[in-house]
């Protein structure tokens, strides 16, 4: 399995049924009058780990056999994967090994181990955390969990598409654009291939951080780019340097652009989510609404427009700073 399907998202779905949490979708009047269009939001802070990765590794784990479960699994993530991993694995009782840069924040990291996962860090600037992954699998004959360059992975966070859409049209909403954050590709491509399975019409666009656009280049070149990283950026959830394998074919098809915000928009986004919207959102799960709120989504005024805020996992002390406007 290469490709992903409705049918394989469906299938995700009933996995997932009484294990993940069904996020719901909100609206916010204030918001709608700010910027001329409906917005539907699709808060996957509220998802269990406080980010949408959990749907994605659960899905992956829950189908590996009882030998595969009984020799583990090792995964490397920022944060958030890593969280869904640990989670996922402490839920059916399979050890877990996770792989994080060593400037991961600490809440991310506190967490992960808070689960049970052992955490093994490394320097994202001169090591390769795949290395490092493959490495400790063989030893110990463990199954590598890939954060989103996976068939099961992308299945399992299609699943968030696979809700927004069933739940708009129970509003009454038809989605003429469905935008959210990209890194390796895994959120947008599942949620894109359910969505345009069930609502073709509607317009799916990724937003990434400047100077990390590597997937805006890559779809604009019609080849995977990959963007050598010589610095940081605020969103430590959409780093990763290029687009998965199974996820470009996916996003070629599917996504009709990419927005880029900076880290001032993303900060400000932040601020809004507090004021006004009531909701705690890390950078890289507000990359969406900056690109709303900065006029970067091609919305037609009175059109309906849905946001996947994908994670909330933001250390307090960073977070203090951005909502005191210091960054």
């Amino acid at each position: 399995m290469t490709d992903v399907s409705l049918h394989d998202i469906e299938a995700a779905a009933a996995r997932l049924k009484g294990v993940a949490v069904e996020t719901p979708l909100i609206e916010s009047p204030a918001l709608n009058e700010r910027v001329g269009v409906r917005v539907l939001i699709k808060p996957e802070t509220l998802q269990r780990v406080g980010a949408f990765k959990f749907r994605g590794a659960y899905n992956r784990l829950v189908q590996l056999d009882e030998d595969e479960r009984r020799r583990g699994v090792v995964a490397f993530s920022s944060g958030n994967h890593a969280q869904g991993v640990a989670l996922a694995a402490k839920l059916l009782d399979v050890p877990a090994v996770i792989v994080m840069p060593s400037d991961a924040p600490a809440m991310k990291v506190a967490a992960t181990k808070g689960y049970g996962a052992e955490v093994r860090l490394y320097d994202r600037l001169t090591e390769s955390r795949e290395a490092i992954a493959t490495e400790t699998a063989r030893e110990r004959g463990s199954t590598v969990v890939p954060s989103f360059d996976d068939p099961h992975i992308v299945a399992g966070q299609g699943t968030i598409g696979l809700e927004l859409v069933r739940q708009a049209e129970a509003l009454g909403a038809m989605l003429d654009l469905v935008a959210t954050g990209i890194s390796g590709g895994g959120l947008l491509s599942g949620v894109a291939t359910a969505v345009k399975a069930l609502s073709p019409a509607t317009t799916i666009m990724g937003v990434e951080p400047a100077g990390f656009d590597d997937a805006r280049e890559s779809l604009e070149k019609g080849e995977i780019v990959v963007q050598k990283r010589t610095g940081r950026c605020l969103c430590d959830a959409l780093e990763s340097a290029s687009i998965g394998h199974i996820n470009f074919p996916i996003l070629k098809r599917t996504v009709a652009q990419v927005a880029v915000v900076t880290d001032a928009e993303v900060t400000e986004a932040m601020r809004y989510a507090f004021k006004t919207l009531k909701l705690v959102v890390e950078p890289g799960g507000a990359v969406s609404l900056a690109a709303l709120l900065t006029g970067k989504l091609p919305a037609a005024p009175g059109s309906t427009v849905a946001l996947i805020l994908s994670g909330g996992n933001v250390d307090p002390e960073l977070y203090a700073q951005i909502l005191r406007g210091e960054l």
